[in-house]
């Protein structure tokens, strides 16, 4: 739970933009003598964490929902705030607003850092001091923000307009092509490099689907076919030409050409994919209807506990819960222990920084600064480490208005941290996820559909092109999502058996479907043709 993992190629992104979005606003302010208006700017400002790995044109839609949705939260939070000063009210308004937020940003796939954010904004604003007629005023400030935000997250694609899909392009391939070398050296391979990699595809190619320009989104896709390739009959590849090609993706050079003989008509099959678009929103909203209940009910009943125990700020219990919440039971324990972990290191780093950061008001500034760059620097290695910046900059920014007590904020944080994590698993254990294994069923069902029409096209003697190319992508991605759910569905606890044997069988029959299809299609480096035997498997 606390290993240490390789940081995310894009770390610097997300890290450079929060910093240069927050500065800004927060140096305004400051030559203002305004800097208590700053928890309403940091809303806005926090959206720059948001949705780096989009091509620029859907980063555009989605940064902008983003901050309407934060900003709508803040308002909801800002009203109630003003409205009521029954702390059990605000707690469950903000409860309420944490699992609508989870299962808006799981249904969307909104990304890192998904939910939190917002939960934090929204639980943290409903305990300011507020009157009604100031509510319109700090939202536009937020707005403000966020808007700079946007410009911030959007600047980099006047120098590189298809960077994002290239880099996911580039991730792609390295993957695959460690997946390929390792089993090549390594008959007993195990499952992770495999599963790694699909996943890595799969992303990759919704993230080039959509992305403009008709010229560069071809040859990115003829380069995740290479990619799928090398998954599917990896002794048939070159992991070496795959790694040359994802370093051309990394930097400036012309894109590279596979030399092969994939044709424009072969490649309607992922256009025929980006057409069928994704399950509607209503459906995807109503499978995660028990993480929404989880979540409701796990923020409130911390928000409640820590009322119960006196703490003056019952929204840390609050959003400590909310962030716990993930996929199943299992992970959302690894989450609680990394979140506590980390706030316990957290709460001495900020008792080390306080003395620095009440020389002067510039220096509490540049600390938080730092503090979100450490953050975004950190937390893709690990989420408690990250948590160790994290900490103390939410501490600091309660000291934005006036400064505080240090020591009751450190005592409060650690009882919050610990009523947080404790009742919100409690929460997460009393409320199955019995979906689960419906959803496996589906994703089973999907599978060997999928297989079974791709083995068809094999069967005949001259199957179209388009057809076999779009049986593939459709195989490829339906068993991206069965290792998905079943992964997610084996974390959970109180329910039924689930079909493990099943889901190995389906698994290992599309992948022999899959190299058979890749030789029909003659995509694979190698002078090697369908065997009878793969396709009757």
């Amino acid at each position: 739970m606390l290993r240490l993992d390789r940081p995310s190629d894009i770390w610097f992104k997300p890290a450079l933009s929060v910093v240069v979005a927050v500065a800004l606003p927060n140096l305004l302010l400051l030559a203002l003598g305004r800097l208590d208006l700053a928890v309403y700017t940091m809303a806005g400002s926090l959206c720059a964490l948001y949705a780096h790995n989009r091509p620029y044109a859907a980063r555009a839609r989605v940064l902008a929902w983003v901050v309407l949705g934060m900003t709508g939260g803040l308002a909801v939070a800002l009203v109630a705030a003003s409205l009521t000063d029954s702390a059990v009210v605000l707690v469950t308004v903000g409860a309420l607003l944490a699992a609508a937020q989870k299962v808006l940003c799981d249904a969307t796939r909104l990304g890192p850092p998904a939910n939190v954010i917002l939960a934090f904004i929204s639980s943290a604003s409903l305990f300011l001091p507020q009157t009604l007629g100031q509510v319109p005023g700090h939202v536009a400030l937020a707005l403000g923000a966020g808007a700079w935000a946007w410009l911030v997250c959007m600047a980099p694609g006047l120098l590189r307009p298809h960077g994002p899909e290239r880099r996911a392009t580039a991730h792609a391939l390295t993957l695959a092509a460690a997946y390929a070398e390792q089993t090549r050296s390594d008959a007993h391979t195990h499952s992770h490099p495999r599963t790694s990699a699909a996943a890595a595809v799969h992303a990759a190619w919704r993230t080039v689907m959509s992305a403009h320009g008709d010229t560069t989104r071809r040859a990115l896709e003829r380069l995740l076919i290479r990619a799928e390739v090398a998954l599917a009959a990896p002794a048939d590849s070159d992991p070496a030409r795959l790694r040359a090609w994802a370093r051309d993706l990394r930097g400036t050079a012309p894109l590279p050409r596979p030399d092969d003989h994939l044709d424009d008509d072969e490649l309607t099959g992922a256009e025929a994919e980006r057409a069928v678009g994704r399950a509607p929103l209503r459906r995807r909203l109503g499978s995660l209807a028990p993480i929404a209940v989880r979540t409701a009910l796990g923020c409130a009943l911390a928000g409640y506990a820590s009322l119960a125990l006196g703490v003056g700020r019952p929204y840390w219990a609050l959003v400590t819960a909310a962030s716990l919440y993930q996929a199943n039971v299992t992970l959302t324990w690894n989450r609680a222990v990394q979140r506590v972990v980390g706030n316990l290191a957290g709460v001495l780093v900020f008792a080390a920084l306080v003395p620095l950061t009440r020389v002067h008001q510039v220096a509490l500034v540049l600390v938080c600064l730092a503090l979100n760059f450490g953050a975004e620097a950190l937390i893709s290695r690990n989420y408690w480490l990250g948590s160790v910046c994290v900490t103390p900059m939410a501490l600091l920014i309660t000291e934005f208005a006036q400064y505080q007590d240090s020591g009751r904020l450190i005592t409060e944080r650690v009882v919050d941290t610990l009523v947080g994590a404790a009742v919100g698993f409690v929460a997460a254990i009393a409320v199955t996820n019995r979906r689960a294994g419906d959803r496996l069923g589906h994703a089973l069902t999907a599978v060997e559909e999928a297989r079974d029409r791709a083995a068809r096209l094999l069967a005949a003697p001259h199957p179209a092109p388009a057809a076999l190319e779009q049986a593939r992508r459709s195989l490829a991605a339906a068993l991206v999502d069965l290792r998905a759910t079943a992964e997610a569905a084996a974390g959970e606890w109180w329910q039924r058996a689930l079909p493990e044997e099943r889901v190995v069988t389906a698994e290992q029959s599309a992948h022999r479907t899959l190299a058979a299809t890749v030789r029909r299609q003659g995509l694979h480096l190698a002078p090697t043709h369908a065997r009878a035997e793969d396709v009757r498997r």
